[in-house]
């Protein structure tokens, strides 16, 4: 499907909606990039951590310095950001702070939305896009038991364990949302569009969100 806009959506989701399957089968249907692990991959790159590591330091509550320091010390020159863009050269790092994670998230955001029209996954892309042009938040939340049925058949794990992943996680990004943005990622004035996914399936939540930019775009 095709719009006069190229817009910029940025997809922010609670752990259990399906959010992110939401926001792939929307680029999808606009025939535009969907962006989510990429940038985890590239992150890894710059500070020569794994995925889990950059996830569980985000998420907590105190200072990441001395975290970073016992992870990254001694840190690697970082390698150019995106193989296809020159923009991100080489920078030396040997203290790298919580700072410095935000600010590259952002660097990297702000690159891929200025190459075109895409879809965003999390990232803190509602607070970071806010001001690029013909962007669109769009947040997407569920009932908890849903959220937890969700998980379940998903990661194959007991009820409790599903309750476990799903309290942490939401209180990892509220956290690291909240530390950067001063917000509350369930802020409804966040965002363009709230959509509650109870009752609807992946599709017809894309369904919803492509009719609401046709509605836009007129």
């Amino acid at each position: 499907m095709k719009f006069k806009e190229s817009f910029v959506i940025t997809i922010s989701r609670e752990v259990g909606t399906g959010g992110r399957t939401i926001g792939r089968k929307l680029a999808e249907r606009m025939d535009i990039n969907f962006y989510d692990k990429e940038l985890i991959h590239v992150l890894m790159k710059r500070f020569n951590l794994n995925a889990e590591t950059i996830e569980q330091i985000k998420g907590e509550k105190k200072s990441w310095l001395s975290d970073f320091i016992r992870f990254v010390s001694p840190m690697p020159a970082a390698s150019a950001i995106l193989e296809s863009d020159a923009k991100f050269g080489k920078e030396s790092y040997s203290e790298v702070t919580s700072d410095d994670i935000y600010k590259a998230e952002a660097e990297i955001l702000r690159a891929l939305a200025d190459e075109g029209a895409c879809v965003i996954a999390g990232r803190s892309g509602f607070h970071i896009l806010k001001d690029h042009p013909n962007e669109k938040s769009i947040f997407i939340t569920a009932s908890k038991p849903n959220r937890i049925k969700r998980i379940m058949a998903r990661q194959g794990v007991t009820e409790e364990e599903a309750v476990d992943i799903l309290e942490r996680v939401d209180e990892s990004r509220e956290n690291y949302i909240k530390r950067f943005t001063g917000k509350s990622r369930y802020d409804a004035r966040n965002y363009d569009l709230s959509l509650n996914v109870d009752g609807l399936t992946e599709d017809q939540a894309v369904e919803i969100i492509l009719s609401y930019l046709s509605q836009i775009s007129d």
